[in-house]
């Protein structure tokens, strides 16, 4: 049996120049058990739509069920927010920076200086005009050392 004009069918098909009635023609012809062999690779493409539309129907009930869904009580879990719970993300962010910031200055200091003798106390002479600064035990207000010969009084006079 010739099938060309089937076969002119499923060309101007693939080039997409064929009428719905045509394309009917082609589910009919191939939705039958005796097809020829070439053309038994088709098959499938054009008795997809006829399963398709067997296999996936909406039972009558669709419509029911999904408007009980719909219509049925609703639960909405709200919470109350605080001050605090807003603001606990400002509050971790200000801890790191703290945190960073702490750890930066410790960086800047040295842990090893050894420019001072360790065990051994500075003693540096602050001159200007706040002499408080200034170590008293050392050096009065005067400017003069503890150490300068003073004169002691005549110890016969009594005050």
């Amino acid at each position: 049996m010739d099938y060309k004009y089937i076969n002119q069918l499923v060309e101007r098909y693939w080039r997409c120049e064929t009428s719905l009635e045509e394309e009917a023609i082609l589910r009919a012809f191939f939705s039958q058990e005796d097809i020829p062999a070439e053309l038994l690779k088709y098959k499938e493409i054009f008795c997809y739509q006829q399963q398709e539309t067997k296999e996936d129907v909406l039972g009558e009930d669709f419509d029911k069920r999904v408007l009980a869904k719909i219509a049925g009580p609703v639960k909405v879990k709200a919470r109350m927010i605080t001050m605090t719970d807003r603001l606990k993300p400002l509050f971790k962010a200000a801890a790191i920076v703290a945190i960073v910031l702490t750890l930066g200055n410790a960086a800047q200091v040295p842990f090893n200086d050894d420019s001072y003798p360790t065990g051994e106390m500075v003693k540096t002479h602050q001159s200007g005009v706040s002499v408080a600064l200034g170590d008293s035990a050392v050096i009065d207000s005067m400017q003069h050392s503890s150490l300068d010969v003073v004169e002691t009084p005549d110890p016969h006079l009594i005050k």
